[in-house]
């Protein structure tokens, strides 16, 4: 390799390339070849969505528990469900504590929320009262989320044994003995 090149720090020729030169070369052919595509090399590097996060916060970042649950609950549409399991947890701070004494909520389903009291008379008295106990559910769940109170007695309905039933049937002790 007896090629005449120039070495570009001291202004002189040279007569052989040396390795170094070779790299310098090469390395000025990738700038160019990068300048054509339009990403300077040494440059600011752009963005690129997906590879990694950076100083700014993200969706990608680590974040408290309590936040990755609220995320999580309002993602899949599970506010009612939780908003009234909380309304079965603080029924006594809710109503008060005599009416909690005598009254437990049971269940929630279709937006009424089914309530059992230990006598008659603590069942007439929350059906009376049951207008104002919406209102304040209402206000602290959401406009809308109870639209009524059923209230059962200490008894209640006796339980019907599967959508089929025989009328005037007891149930599935009838036909024995």
């Amino acid at each position: 390799m007896n090629e005449q090149a120039k070495d570009p720090q001291e202004g002189r020729r040279t007569s052989e390339v040396s390795g170094v030169d070779l790299a310098r070369q090469a390395l000025a052919a990738a700038r160019e070849q990068a300048r054509a595509r339009g990403n300077a090399a040494g440059g600011k590097r752009r963005h690129q969505p997906g590879l990694r996060s950076g100083a700014r916060a993200d969706g990608r970042d680590p974040m408290p528990l309590m936040a990755a649950l609220d995320r999580l609950r309002t993602e899949r549409g599970w506010e009612m469900p939780m908003a009234v399991a909380g309304v079965m947890e603080r029924w006594p701070e809710i109503v008060g504590p005599e009416i909690a004494a005598h009254c437990e909520p049971q269940r929630y389903e279709d937006r009424e929320l089914v309530v059992r009291c230990d006598s008659s008379a603590w069942a007439a008295q929350l059906k009376l009262l049951a207008p104002q106990l919406v209102a304040r559910l209402n206000a602290d769940l959401g406009q809308g989320t109870v639209r009524m109170i059923k209230v059962h007695g200490p008894g209640g309905r006796p339980k019907g044994y599967g959508p089929w039933r025989a009328p005037g049937s007891k149930g599935p002790g009838d036909t024995y003995g």
